[in-house]
């Protein structure tokens, strides 16, 4: 009897069982690679610069130099750079006879490595309509100077400003103080020589 019973409710099972509802639209889409676009990382950085260094007990002259900098991330990078100047001792030659150089223009030379952090970065306003993107920056660094025929070893610190015109060049604004020891009138003393330049980077 239970057989009988089983038999027959299993088409009665079998009809109301709920089916499964058919999709409405079949997508068919063909899948197609996407290459992502490559943008320029533009981490390296080259440029002039020029402005005034001024030496200790020699007054202030014209420097020039070149740059080379790479940006590690967004707030640090590193630089080098090669700078020279003319030196003279037009005043010590009023009170000593030859002067203290062999010749009255002596030529200081020096390069420096240094290690950077953007502290503060925003937008500068020129004007109402035009505004650029800048980055104040803190630096020091070690390097040499080569000056009326004595090598020193050379510390810096200094701040600066760069100034954003487009991704690829930039209006850069430094301020450092050179500190080396110097022996020239007779006794040996360590130096502070500040230099203020401005330059033009480009970057790659």
């Amino acid at each position: 009897m239970t057989a009988l019973l089983a038999a027959t409710a299993a088409p009665v099972l079998a009809q109301t069982a709920p089916r499964a509802p058919e999709p409405v639209v079949v997508p068919q889409v063909e899948r197609r690679e996407v290459r992502a676009p490559s943008y320029p990382s533009r981490d390296f950085a080259i440029g002039l610069f020029g402005g005034t260094y001024g030496t200790q007990n020699f007054g202030a002259s014209g420097v020039g130099g070149v740059r080379l900098g790479y940006h590690i991330t967004e707030d640090f990078f590193v630089d080098a750079t090669l700078a020279q100047t003319k030196v003279t001792d037009e005043a010590f030659r009023q009170v000593l006879p030859g002067g203290l150089f062999g010749t009255p223009t002596q030529t200081l030379r020096y390069y420096a490595v240094s290690a950077g952090w953007n502290v503060l970065t925003g937008e500068a306003f020129f004007g109402r309509r035009t505004a650029r993107a800048f980055q104040s920056y803190l630096l020091a660094g070690i390097g040499s100077t080569d000056f009326a025929g004595q090598r020193k070893q050379t510390m810096h610190v200094g701040m600066g400003l760069r100034v954003l015109v487009n991704d690829r060049f930039a209006v850069q604004f430094d301020g450092r103080n050179h500190m080396f020891p110097l022996d020239i009138l007779g006794k040996r003393q360590n130096t502070n020589n500040l230099e203020f330049t401005t330059g033009l980077t480009v970057y790659f």
